[in-house]
């Protein structure tokens, strides 16, 4: 990464819309466009794929599909599976927030009625690329749409829970729910599909304005996925299917107990070629919609922290040993360059930092963590900045810049004194004066010699805490936050622009 540029951090279930949730459609569009205005030419948005329970996307139903909430329903009306009615009379969502519930019962309402529509009368090129759609992507849609169409029959419940011979997929009863769940399946599919047609379209929109797209992968899949379903080999499950240890990591300055998440883990040594392969498949899959890719918690690749199942938190699990470079000799050896970007944040050892320089990985420097007592804090401080570095005033786990300078560390280990010092810091660093701690951490950001600085959208507009993404180890409340119509434009993008062009990022 070597020419110096910048960009926003927004996923699309962000971006504003009458529809209850931000989706691929005109929204997506104009942001691009002001992205392009504004000099930026990154976008990095969050995993793209269906939500499960919590609504994160790092916990989501298939790790190749896409969210069929994120679909268009102004796009499905231009495909003629919609008419124009269907769309213009949504139910009165709130603006600033999205409310799950209702937004899942009529999108996936909506959805369904375009499948029946596409069914009846869908246009002869839209029937041709649909069919080229399942063919190209058949190694997983036939397991996702089937897992989703099961899931949906099963009230929900997690795999596990479904009768023995389908938890365990017995070819009879796999057979006989195929047939019985026909049009469920195809009515899946056919959402994959408009997501797929609508991405892309998205990113040659970007593609023509300048601007790259940043996409995200984390390192583990749900339990309650397709793949783990579909490939209970690959994981650490017991004789039931149920994880026998799960991932998470260790206390830290942050977190006084480590964070406890849940997913199950590789048999990294045990069926190394075959999980390496997986790790090649989701790659590539991501390099299909994506630019560049951030890989989340990096540092599992080299050790990862397995707690046993049923603990209470994260405190009684061990490091045992990743993949390491085995992994990544062979996906060199598969794709080439590899366009990564290695969250390398938390317990951080030189084998970690190795391992990604081994590789030519750039890893990731976060200003609102430069200023405390953690021991990874001077390396985030500008001036201690390599240029092969992606620079973030925060990230989607974090509070804003603004929350941050207002709140007294209360989801962290920090005493009052240590919150009191880090701001007499952080004010001094910037010469901050009366200027907004938001502006200002901006400013410096993309003023440092780091090649690639990346700012949520949310420091942009200087919101506080109410704005924040996402509350790591909390269940619930998470991955809400829009923005509203008006909130964004000319005097950002000029603001933004004259910094690009100033710092050498237009």
């Amino acid at each position: 990464m070597s020419a110096r540029r910048s960009g926003l951090l927004l996923h699309p279930t962000s971006l504003p819309g009458p529809y209850g949730i931000g989706d691929l459609g005109p929204s997506a569009r104009r942001f691009a466009d002001f992205l392009a205005r504004a000099g930026q030419t990154l976008w990095q948005v969050l995993p793209l794929v269906p939500t499960g329970y919590g609504d994160s996307p790092y916990q989501g139903l298939g790790a190749f599909a896409g969210n069929p909430l994120l679909v268009s329903p102004e796009a499905l009306v231009e495909d003629g599976l919609l008419e124009a009615g269907e769309a213009a009379a949504p139910p009165a969502f709130p603006e600033g927030t999205v409310d799950y519930g209702p937004v899942i019962a009529w999108k996936t309402a909506l959805l369904r009625r375009a499948a029946e529509r596409f069914q009846a009368r869908g246009a002869p090129a839209l029937r041709r690329d649909f069919e080229a759609f399942r063919a190209r992507t058949a190694r997983w849609l036939d397991d996702f749409a089937l897992f989703v169409a099961l899931k949906d029959r099963h009230g929900g419940l997690p795999w596990t829970r479904w009768p023995a011979p389908l938890a365990l997929r017995e070819p009879v009863a796999v057979a006989r729910a195929r047939d019985e769940l026909a049009p469920e399946i195809r009515a899946i599919e056919l959402a994959q599909f408009a997501f797929d047609r609508q991405w892309r379209a998205l990113r040659a929109h970007a593609r023509g304005r300048g601007v790259s797209l940043v996409g995200d992968l984390p390192i583990y899949v749900a339990h309650d996925c397709s793949d783990v379903w579909a490939r209970p080999d690959l994981f650490q499950l017991d004789a039931r299917g149920e994880p026998a240890f799960v991932a998470g990591v260790p206390p830290d300055y942050f977190s006084a107990t480590g964070q406890l998440w849940g997913n199950p883990l590789y048999r990294w040594e045990e069926r190394a070629e075959a999980c390496h392969g997986f790790m090649l498949e989701r790659l590539r899959a991501a390099l299909e919609q994506v630019d560049l890719v951030r890989v989340d918690h990096f540092r599992g690749f080299e050790g990862y922290w397995a707690v046993p199942a049923g603990a209470a938190t994260a405190q009684e699990g061990a490091w045992r040993p990743g993949p390491g470079a085995a992994l990544f000799d062979h996906l060199r050896r598969e794709l080439g360059r590899l366009p990564l970007i290695a969250e390398n944040l938390g317990v951080i050892t030189p084998e970690v930092e190795a391992l990604r320089h081994r590789y030519g990985l750039p890893g990731m420097a976060i200003l609102t963590f430069a200023f405390g007592k953690d021991p990874q804090a001077p390396g985030f401080r500008p001036h201690a900045y390599g240029r092969d570095l992606v620079a973030y005033t925060g990230t989607h786990d974090n509070d804003t810049v603004v929350g941050w300078w207002r709140s007294g560390g209360g989801d962290s280990i920090r005493s009052d004194e240590d919150v009191r010092e880090e701001k007499a810091l952080a004010r001094r660093y910037l010469d901050l004066g009366d200027r907004p701690i938001h502006e200002a951490m901006i400013r410096t950001l993309l003023a440092s010699v780091a090649d690639t600085a990346i700012v949520p959208l949310q420091d942009v507009l200087g919101l506080g805490s109410e704005a924040r993404m996402n509350r790591p180890a909390t269940a619930t409340g998470n991955w809400r936050w829009r923005f509203r119509e008006g909130e964004l434009g000319d005097r950002q993008a000029a603001w933004l622009g004259e910094l690009a062009g100033l710092y050498g990022r237009a």
